[in-house]
C-alpha cells in the first residue's frame, strides 16, 4: 500500500490544480460513502460488508432484527459485537438498503 501511495504522490505533483482540485472532490465524494466500522474484503465472507474485527456479515444483523431479534440479544449472542458496532450496521444498511435485501435473499435460498 505504501508503495501505492507513493506512486499517487508523484503522479500529483505532474497535475495542474483544476486537476487536483478534480481528484479531491472524488476523494471526498468516495470517503463520504465510507461506513466506519464495516469493511468488505475480497475472501472474507464472500466480500460481503462485515463488521470489522468480527466477521458478521451486516445482512446477517439486519435479518436478524427483521426477525424481531433485539439489539440486547444480538450484542449477548455475539460477544464480539458492541453497541457502536450495531450502530454503525444498521447506517451502512439504511444507505444500501438494496443490497443487503439481496444478500438476505441469496443467503435465504441457498
Amino acid at each position: 500500500m505504501m508503495r501505492t501511495v507513493q506512486e499517487i504522490e508523484q503522479l500529483l505533483t505532474t497535475l495542474s490544480r483544476a486537476e487536483k482540485a478534480e481528484v479531491l472532490q472524488w476523494v471526498v465524494r468516495d470517503l463520504s460513502e465510507a461506513f466506519p466500522g464495516i469493511e468488505s474484503t475480497p475472501n472474507v465472507c464472500g466480500g460481503e460488508p462485515c463488521i470489522v474485527r468480527t466477521h458478521i456479515p451486516v445482512w446477517v444483523l439486519v435479518q436478524a432484527k427483521q426477525l424481531g431479534v433485539s439489539e440486547a440479544e444480538l450484542l449477548r449472542s455475539y460477544p464480539t459485537l458492541r453497541t457502536e458496532d450495531l450502530t454503525n450496521g444498521w447506517a451502512y444498511a439504511r444507505a444500501h438498503r438494496e443490497e443487503i435485501e439481496q444478500q438476505i435473499h441469496i443467503n435465504e435460498t441457498a
